[in-house]
């Protein structure tokens, strides 16, 4: 079967209030939405979050870099398409959006196939398609939702009435001691339900710097403790993050930024984090993300992938080292990307765990409404 024709196009979505993280405000949210139609008509989905900005840029790859690598090709030749798309982008980027791009192309390809098997994509990979653990994930820095503290509660308290036990909230944005305050709130609502992540989206610039604001969080975390410490340093600081793992207690975790099983394979070797975040939407696809998940699993590592929970949750459950899937509620209004969606294919979850989808492919649909009310020129 050939691929007769690649559709891409890209979507701007604002968040619902004023919100920022470490190192960056966000105001709207870009994904690029990637068609592939094959010559019978079968269509697959795939998407990326292109950033607060550049959507255009990510288009453009697809549409002038690596379109005409897939088109006219045999859809089934996945893993030979990704090196020639590869190849073809050595010059224009082997990293940043030409990867994004190529990550997009490639989900679209895989739910192809599900679909034209009548599959799951998670039954398609040779998967199972019981409920996965997943984690509520938030605590971004939002001003209008009052004082710290009691936003952090709030937010915990929202997240357990959903039925999640585990929780992950922003560091970084704010001095230590602050952070360190919002650590405590939320440990004394979770209590001895659930375990708390922290998130520092690249805040902290030296290893001294992440290691005082670690142990702060540690302390202000008392007996209970911290399931990981979440990108403390910058992603090109590889062996700044093997050595901050090798100093606190706290396991570190990285990747939803690294491209491609090299950036990887570096993780690995120099032993930079017990916990992989790789996000199939950054890393290359789902090639390249089952890639780097295999190899995780052949040192022992564990994944606990970023964003895109209605694509991660076909992943987590092919794989054996799955640690935990991450959630991001629609109410919340940060990970929007489920605003492109038909309410029926939305995610669905109970019990602190989400279900895999049983319908063909990822089991997504666009509400081609909301793409057209948000598709940027």
């Amino acid at each position: 079967m050939t691929i007769t024709r690649i559709r891409a196009r890209v979507v701007g979505i604002p968040v619902d209030k004023p919100t920022r993280m470490s190192n960056r405000a966000l105001n709207d949210r870009h994904y690029a939405l990637v068609e592939i139609t094959d010559d019978t008509g079968a269509t697959g989905l795939g998407y990326t979050y292109a950033g607060t900005s550049g959507g255009a840029l990510t288009k453009c790859a697809v549409d002038d870099l690596l379109a005409p690598v897939y088109l006219g090709a045999d859809h089934n030749d996945v893993h030979g398409l990704w090196s020639r798309a590869y190849q073809e982008a050595l010059l224009a980027g082997r990293r940043g959006a030409v990867i994004r791009a190529l990550s997009a192309i490639d989900i679209a390809l895989w739910d192809l196939r599900a679909k034209r098997a009548g599959l799951p994509l998670v039954s398609l990979l040779g998967g199972s398609t019981a409920p996965l653990p997943a984690y509520a994930s938030g605590g971004y820095y939002r001003p209008d939702d009052g004082e710290w503290t009691v936003a952090v509660r709030k937010e915990i308290e929202f997240n357990a009435g959903q039925g999640f036990s585990d929780h992950k909230i922003k560091v970084g944005g704010l001095s230590v001691a602050e952070d360190a305050r919002r650590v405590a709130a939320a440990i004394e609502a979770i209590g001895d339900t659930g375990r708390l992540a922290l998130d520092a989206n690249n805040a902290y610039r030296s290893v001294p710097e992440a290691r005082s604001a670690i142990e702060a969080f540690e302390r202000a975390a008392g007996e209970v403790g911290l399931w990981w410490f979440e990108e403390p340093l910058a992603p090109d600081a590889i062996t700044g993050h093997a050595e901050l793992a090798r100093q606190i207690r706290t396991p570190v975790a990285t990747g939803e930024i690294h491209q491609t099983r090299w950036e990887f394979r570096q993780l690995i070797e120099v032993g930079a984090a017990p916990i992989l975040q790789a996000d199939a939407g950054v890393v290359g696809g789902v090639t390249e993300w089952l890639r780097v998940a295999h190899a995780a699993d052949a040192f022992g590592l564990q994944m606990a992938p970023h964003w895109h929970h209605n694509l991660h949750v076909h992943l987590c459950g092919a794989v054996a080292n799955t640690l935990v899937v991450e959630y991001f509620a629609l109410e919340k209004g940060i990970y929007n990307f489920e605003r492109l969606l038909t309410p029926a294919t939305r995610l669905r979850y109970e019990a602190g765990r989400v279900i895999v989808p049983s319908r063909p492919g990822l089991g997504i649909e666009l509400d081609e409404t909301a793409v057209a009310e948000h598709e940027l020129g």
